[in-house]
């Protein structure tokens, strides 16, 4: 009896430290630093290749952008926008609000490739590289910069269900959005300066054009110009600027709000005249560009914590666009 005992404490033992030992899924295990011992090299070179691309084309940045936003609101920031189409996985790729609209894939190839060449192995993950890279390249086109917590590993799934469901539509009302946003833990001020990312980047004509013919809360001349260049048949994939500097990272994007020259309805939602909260946080960010800028690296930084895989969860992909 006393030597079951003795094994049963010791079997309780090994339990507890193993338990102990195991990292929990969670954005407390993330860290700045998770790679400074490991490949010290990795953030110098996730930030050559994105300046890099950049230089070669700057709306690339905004499409960079974009794929991190992308990324998160699907089931966290795990990389799963990223995976092709198999005969096991629906590839986000092919989602609404991807499809012939999400690009730059071949840029996070080229760091990944870059990135596991200086490292001697593939140790840093794609979901690390895409949050990385949107960083490096908001600072790349003159906006703010913010440590980025790192550790995340990569999703073995994708979902274009979820996809369609979760990511925000340029055609969605204030309460939408604001539900949207609370779904990823993400309150009012995150959805409006996260929003201020349109300051970059163009969009398509179609998902546009019922805000030019329809919607009385925008500015004629700018509505009459848009129809210029988005007619009401044909034309889906012609673009129009986000802001009028959609190469630069700064405060302009807030003005047009003001101006009703949102380009979206789901960018001039957050701007009705009638002194809501959003409304306040529009006009804050279009009179003093410095606090758009401090508040968005820290939403930033929460968007970044939407449910990483951490620990044992998840893998380390040698090739982004697939499993292991």
């Amino acid at each position: 009896m006393e030597k079951m005992n003795i094994i049963s404490l010791l079997s309780l033992f090994v339990n507890l430290l193993i338990f102990s030992i195991i990292p929990k899924s969670s954005a407390t295990d993330l860290s700045p630093i998770y790679y400074d011992r490991v490949c010290p090299d990795a953030l110098p070179t996730i930030k050559r290749v994105v300046e890099d691309a950049i230089a070669q084309e700057r709306r690339m940045g905004a499409s960079l952008l974009r794929l991190h936003f992308h990324d998160c609101f699907v089931n966290g920031c795990d990389a799963s926008i990223l995976l092709d189409q198999t005969s096991t996985i629906d590839s986000e790729k092919n989602a609404a609000p991807n499809a012939n609209s999400a690009r730059g894939f071949e840029v996070i190839d080229r760091i990944k490739s870059e990135v596991d060449k200086v490292c001697g192995r593939p140790v840093v993950s794609c979901a690390d590289i895409l949050t990385v890279a949107a960083r490096d390249s908001v600072v790349a086109l003159g906006g703010p910069s913010w440590r980025v917590k790192l550790g995340r590993r990569d999703s073995t799934t994708a979902s274009r269900t979820t996809a369609d469901a979760n990511i925000p539509a340029p055609f969605m009302d204030l309460p939408a959005l604001v539900s949207n946003f609370k779904n990823q833990g993400l309150d009012e001020e995150d959805l409006v300066v996260l929003s201020g990312a349109h300051t970059l980047g163009f969009a398509q004509c179609r998902t546009f054009r019922d805000r030019i013919t329809d919607d009385n809360n925008i500015d004629q001349g700018f509505a009459s110009h848009l129809r210029t260049i988005c007619p009401q048949v044909g034309g889906d994939s012609t673009l129009a600027p986000l802001d009028p500097t959609p190469n630069s990272f700064d405060g302009r994007y807030f003005n047009n709000l003001v101006s009703k020259k949102g380009l979206l309805k789901s960018d001039e939602a957050l701007f009705n005249g009638d002194d809501g909260e959003t409304d306040e946080l529009v006009e804050k960010y279009n009179e003093k560009q410095q606090e758009f800028f401090e508040d968005f690296a820290k939403s930033m930084i929460k968007m970044g914590d939407i449910s990483p895989l951490t620990g044992n969860r998840g893998q380390v992909r040698h090739n982004c666009r697939r499993i292991n």
